[in-house]
């Protein structure tokens, strides 16, 4: 076997640079929630990934690399040709890392597994056709694909309904999460330690454990964790808590004391409101911002009360009459306008809006001597309905009918309402309490994506090494431990290098996320994944999670997860497979021709 020395060379070295994309790629998954609900930093995600990354590479990724290196194909079919396989191998590893870099550079969350699959079968189907393939398995493979977004999303729902009515909308909502908190852990820990110590891992003994003493180990050591939480971490957050509420309500009460010298009374029914300095909301979305600046044009010239994220107006509008030229004509046609009104020039009339009507058919001729009434219009006290006609000397110009008319911005259908995105933010001391819980579930998410998806990038190149060392394709012994470390440190590289860009479309850009939202999303994702890498089936960990995020958001408000990204990402997972399969065919063909 000296002669294929070099094939084992290059393709550690490309299985080095696929764990590397892997790495930029699909650890996105168990922290790109976190870094989206500023629960942890880019940095601090990284470095909590690196430990628990490489923690799952080791511990659990043995089972799930068997399956990627003798499962997806039928390694007997290379029996006295197996330097086939390893060429095979390394065609594979090409064909997956290619795409895995053009995917990450496009900021495109593909699953890895799908990519690995793909270029297995492609190899496989040049060097020894169909029969080559264990479809059955790949069917199976396939299916996982299917539910493991489905079963992802229905599982975190569970989750963050549980959250939800326990919880979140309580009205001692901090209080109630306190009590929840043993559990919580108790939960994590042992789903977690149950994954570790059932894996059987014959490299750290765990196959020499009875199933009764993973069942002790796992739930011992979960309760033994819950009780340490309520008696040590529960009293320490309730002061947390405590003192950071003490805080806010100091700063408002001072907030307060500062504002009452310049309070100014609320305008009487019908009287003439002038302009106020807005107060602006630091989180005010981007459409409510389109429509303030435009409100903000007009009312420089024009009374108009604007308070906080309100503003205070008849459901009515100010339109043209007469302009005095042409070009203040242009100009009102043009003005971008709020849904239930715009202000126009002074010599207009008030009339109710059309949230639907654009400028130029707001604009009218009204009869000389008078104007024509659309909708109802005080007049000296009266109010003149549709068709008929109000004298000028009568017409309140400029008045705001009614105090009591305040409507919020965001329940407007303004014309940008398609990008407008509802926000729910938790409570201050509910965040402060999941944060600690997302942290948890952040580092286990990364144990299982460690587990599940080191796989992907050496079990090609656990092939290579274990044929070149044994001579045969059997490959009767066990996933060498070093060759997982080796995978996992390629991981935390990508990582750190590139692994920002699909962490901000995996935690920011698919849909807000929050830190009570955040916790279910990461726990029902691993939970989901954890169970998969012991049965010993590849799912995609980018499936779990994405359809994890598209669920709770979904679940939160329709309009908050971005459909459009959503789509692009499924189209993307389409043709990963395809894609990843013919690079891979065609480097094993060339190789073929070449050698």
């Amino acid at each position: 076997m000296e002669d294929v020395l070099w094939a084992v060379v290059v393709g550690f070295i490309i299985a080095f640079i696929l764990a590397f994309a892997v790495g930029a790629n699909d650890v996105a998954n168990s922290v790109g929630t976190s870094v989206g609900a500023k629960v942890l930093t880019l940095r601090q995600a990284c470095i909590l990934a690196s430990v628990f990354e490489l923690l799952g590479a080791v511990l659990i990724g043995a089972r799930v690399s068997d399956t990627i290196r003798k499962g997806i194909v039928d390694v007997n079919v290379y029996n006295g040709t197996e330097e086939l396989l390893m060429f095979g191998n390394v065609a594979a590893l090409s064909g997956s890392g290619i795409w895995l870099l053009v995917a990450t550079f496009f900021r495109l969350p593909v699953s890895t597994t799908h990519s690995i699959v793909g270029a297995t079968i492609g190899f496989t189907l040049v060097a020894a056709g169909t029969n080559g393939v264990n479809w059955s398995k790949v069917g199976l493979i396939i299916g996982s694909w299917v539910i493991s977004p489905i079963m992802s999303g229905l599982i975190t729902s569970v989750f963050f309904k549980f959250v939800e009515f326990f919880i979140l909308k309580k009205d001692n909502a901090a209080e109630r999460g306190l009590k929840f908190l043993p559990g919580f852990y108790a939960f994590t820990l042992i789903i977690n330690l149950f994954s570790i110590f059932y894996t059987r891992t014959p490299l750290l003994g765990f196959d020499k454990i009875p199933l009764y003493g993973v069942f002790i180990l796992s739930f011992g050591g979960g309760l033994l964790t819950g009780l340490m939480v309520w008696l040590f971490v529960v009293p320490w957050m309730r002061r947390k808590i405590q003192d950071m509420c003490g805080e806010e309500k100091n700063l408002v009460d001072s907030e307060h004391d500062r504002s009452k010298p310049h309070a100014r009374p609320e305008p009487p029914d019908g009287s003439f409101v002038q302009k106020i300095q807005e107060e602006s909301k630091a989180n005010m979305s981007q459409s409510q911002s389109m429509w303030r600046q435009s409100i903000e044009h007009f009312a420089n010239a024009f009374p108009i009360t604007i308070i906080g994220n309100s503003v205070k107006y008849d459901k009515a509008q100010i339109i043209n009459e007469k302009a005095d030229s042409k070009d203040e004509e242009e100009n009102l046609k043009n003005a971008a306008s709020p849904p239930n009104g715009v202000i126009a020039p002074e010599n207009g009339i008030i009339v109710p809006a059309d949230a639907n009507m654009n400028a130029k058919e707001k604009s009218y001729s009204p009869e000389a001597n008078g104007h024509i009434c659309n909708g109802d219009v005080v007049t000296n006290g009266d109010v003149v309905s549709n068709g008929d006609i109000a004298s000028k000397e009568d017409t309140h110009y400029g008045t705001l009918l009614s105090k009591d008319v305040e409507e919020k911005l965001e329940d407007h259908e303004d014309p940008t309402s398609h990008l407008h995105i509802e926000e729910t933010k938790d409570r201050p001391e509910v965040g402060k309490l999941f944060q600690f819980l997302q942290v948890l579930t952040a580092g286990f998410g990364a144990f299982a994506h460690g587990g599940n998806d080191v796989s992907n990038a050496i079990g090609p190149v656990v092939a290579l090494w274990l044929v070149y060392q044994e001579g045969s394709v059997a490959q009767k012994s066990a996933t060498p431990l070093w060759i997982l470390a080796y995978g996992g440190a390629g991981m935390i590289i990508g990582l750190w290098v590139w692994g920002r860009r699909v962490i901000k479309t995996i935690g920011e850009d698919l849909t807000a996320i929050t830190p009570s939202s955040g916790f279910t999303i990461e726990i029902g994702a691993a939970t989901t994944v954890l169970i998969a890498s012991n049965i010993g089936i590849p799912i995609s960990t980018t499936h779990c999670k994405v359809g994890s995020i598209v669920f709770v958001g979904w679940l939160r408000s329709k309009a908050s997860v971005d459909w459009k990204l959503f789509r692009n990402i499924v189209f993307a997972w389409i043709i990963t497979l395809p894609v990843a399969g013919g690079v891979s065919a065609g480097i094993m063909a060339l190789l073929r021709l070449a050698l």
